[in-house]
């Protein structure tokens, strides 16, 4: 047995262990993200983010709670960020750079209050955007899908819990994304509004989450009629998305929540 400290940090709900990546060398770390992700027999979370240092520049990746990994999640970036500007005393108006596994991602903090805080995160254009019609579970859904980092699945119409647990799933794992994919399912409100249902590769339902809200921002803009710039409701609450010619920008927040100790098998 050996201890390693882990960090616990949430943005809206969609909740994160850091912990950094040299106190878990030489371990299987899919195992250990399966085990300290358990909300039962863990600690408790949606992923695994493990940071690093190269130069003096911060990298992170992320391990899914069933251990897999994802090239990027705009959350959990911003949890690192929170964790990182409070350890660091980062004053309001500065910015940070972190390495990711889809390039490198700049934030400026906008707001510290306590635990909480607030960033604008240069998110990169989306890529790969089209329409597609995919077979599912018997009929033909018209889905809207891209790269945000990471691969997203976006189907517009209504975000019921039964749509959920039967399209969403399905469609996270259709044969026809073959390393899966996160779905959202976006109900324009407003022009100015969209409310989404999350269902993420490697976890499920989640409260929220950044790439899926920037995701959905893009799907009702480019074919739902909304505006470019807009707020995005999960059940986790509501982020703001800009989508430039030159990318994407989120703005919400992110806060920590406790240092714990765990005991990491060897």
């Amino acid at each position: 047995m050996a201890k390693t400290r882990l960090i616990k940090a949430h943005a809206y709900g969609n909740d994160f262990l850091i912990a950094s990546a040299a106190d878990v060398s030489g371990s299987d770390v899919a195992e250990v993200a399966r085990r300290v992700c358990d909300r039962h027999r863990g600690i408790g979370a949606d992923g695994l983010m493990l940071v690093g240092w190269h130069d003096g520049t911060p990298s992170m990746r992320l391990f899914n709670a069933d251990g897999t990994r994802s090239e990027i999640s705009g959350n959990g970036l911003r949890s690192v960020a929170a964790w990182l500007a409070l350890r660091d005393g980062t004053p309001v108006g500065a910015t940070l750079s972190i390495e990711t596994e889809a390039g490198p991602k700049r934030l400026e903090l906008l707001d510290k209050t306590g635990q909480r805080l607030t960033f604008i995160t240069e998110m990169g254009p989306p890529t790969e955007l089209r329409e597609e019609h995919i077979d599912v579970r018997g009929q033909q859904v018209r889905a809207v899908v891209m790269r945000v980092g990471n691969p997203q699945c976006v189907v517009l119409g209504p975000a019921t819990d039964d749509r959920l647990k039967t399209l969403a799933s399905a469609l996270a794992v259709h044969p026809f994304f073959p390393a899966g994919t996160n779905v959202e399912l976006a109900e324009v409100v407003s022009p100015d509004e969209v409310r989404i249902l999350i269902w993420e590769r490697g976890v499920g339902p989640t409260e929220s989450s950044g790439t899926g809200t920037c995701a959905a921002a893009v799907a009702a803009a480019a074919f739902g009629g909304t505006h470019r710039t807009l707020e995005v409701t999960a059940p986790g609450g509501r982020q703001r998305v800009e989508w430039h010619e030159t990318g994407i920008r989120l703005t919400g927040w992110a806060e920590v929540v406790a240092e714990i100790e765990w005991f990491v098998r060897r």
